[in-house]
């Protein structure tokens, strides 16, 4: 089977902790029904999502993202062929964006469109090592 890892960031509209909390419940159900692992940082100005599993299921999921009104500009990072999930265990981690990741002033000022895939993928991998 073919694995694909996908990235995107994206903007928060409505965001509290019950709305986040039904996307991490419904996330999970359908991520473990459709072998999807990955992680989700999350805050009051940014989303960024690192999904991973069968290319079909992944594309699938992405599909619903993007139609989702929770989520405003929405911007695909990176996307492409893996050989190993980086985060198998997990259907859906979230996380708290870190200060060590950027500041509300730095997401504003177009952070996400400055920072490559790998200085991305970079986020996700520390947050791999820190939990």
């Amino acid at each position: 089977m073919s694995l694909m890892q996908l990235i995107y960031a994206s903007t928060p509209f409505g965001f509290d902790n019950p709305t986040l909390n039904q996307i991490l419940s419904v996330a999970r159900r359908n991520n473990a029904r459709d072998d999807i692992t990955g992680a989700l940082i999350c805050r009051a100005d940014i989303y960024m999502q690192l999904l991973e599993g069968p290319r079909a299921a992944v594309t699938a999921s992405f599909h619903k993202i993007l139609s989702d009104d929770r989520h405003l500009d929405v911007v695909l990072i990176g996307c492409g062929d893996i050989k190993t999930r980086m985060f198998p265990k997990w259907h859906m981690k979230d996380d708290p964006a870190q200060s060590w990741m950027w500041t509300q002033e730095q997401v504003a000022a177009g952070a996400i469109d400055q920072a490559s895939a790998d200085d991305v993928r970079a986020v996700f991998e520390r947050l791999l090592r820190e939990s």
